[in-house]
């Protein structure tokens, strides 16, 4: 017997809402999508589409609107760090009813945000990789071989977690429930914050940062991981490192795109949050705050 279709909203519906939102709707869900007036009416003429080498190439009707107005099974926070605040304000704390709530967001401090908003006990976290981006509204390519989820949550009953687990890998998703949300959220921090401060700073690949600037990639791994492990994360440096080594050499962050197209930077959420667990465990990082410094100080210039 099929499992029972869900309602979910997807609040950001960019390249990674885009294609999550899009695999749910493919797999039967009933799909909102959040945004703002432009791309609603997009959305409600032509839907989602995605391209992908990994999930083929389709299209799916959606529903849109700018604000989320009856209750669903789940949330999925697909914004920018940097636009987190102000798009909370088209999910109102009792729109969701008893519906999960998932972001899948760089950084770990909106834990806290979410669980002051919603009900702590329907907040699950979750951690995504993987290079998906909109072209346009509704238009999404999809670019690695792969779109893997973490999810995990202190929170949330394990039965419920399970259950969204469940619904994202029967979407397509390579989904993975872990036992620890420190350790699962601190395992992709420690390499994103690594590759976003320094191929950003330096406006390199990977590859360039990994050959050119070895020893810089290493202070900066052995601090963040020291950080990292003080708030009891069971993460290591060799994990790291290896990660990095394997990415390939052409690979540019994120946080480097945004950069090179003069969009807001997410480095509050990625080094800010690295500064500030170092600051509250009374870890020493001064290569890694000196790499915040100089890219606030770009930023504002």
């Amino acid at each position: 017997m099929a499992a029972a279709r869900w309602t979910i909203a997807v609040l950001g519906p960019g390249g990674v809402g885009g294609l999550v939102g899009g695999l749910l709707a493919r797999d039967g869900h009933r799909v909102t999508c959040l945004a703002g007036s432009d791309t609603v009416a997009a959305l409600r003429e032509g839907g989602l589409s995605v391209r992908s080498g990994e999930y083929g190439e389709f299209a799916v009707p959606v529903e849109a609107d700018t604000e989320l107005r009856t209750p669903v099974d789940a949330l999925l926070i697909t914004v920018k760090a940097t636009a987190l605040q102000p798009a909370l304000d088209r999910v109102p704390p009792d729109a969701i009813g008893a519906g999960l709530v998932l972001p899948l967001l760089n950084g770990i401090e909106h834990l806290e945000v979410l669980r002051d908003r919603y009900p702590a006990e329907q907040v699950v976290a979750g951690a995504i990789r993987v290079e998906s981006t909109r072209v346009a509204p509704g238009r999404i390519e999809h670019t690695t071989p792969f779109a893997m989820v973490d999810l995990a949550s202190r929170t949330t009953p394990q039965s419920r977690v399970d259950e969204l687990a469940t619904r994202l890998h029967e979407a397509g998703l390579q989904v993975t429930v872990r036992d620890d949300e420190t350790t699962m959220l601190w395992d992709k921090l420690t390499f994103l914050a690594t590759l976003a401060l320094l191929t950003t700073r330096y406006e390199a690949t990977a590859g360039e940062i990994r050959t050119n600037r070895r020893n810089l990639l290493l202070e900066v791994v052995d601090e963040v991981v020291a950080v990292a492990q003080a708030t009891g994360a069971d993460v290591g440096t060799e994990a790291v490192l290896g990660l990095f080594d394997q990415v390939p050499a052409d690979m540019k962050s994120s946080m480097q795109r945004d950069a090179e197209a003069g969009r807001p930077l997410e480095l509050d959420a990625i080094g800010g949050a690295v500064l500030h667990a170092a600051a509250q465990n009374g870890v020493a990082v001064p290569v890694t705050a000196r790499l915040v410094t100089d890219l606030e100080a770009r930023q504002d210039g």
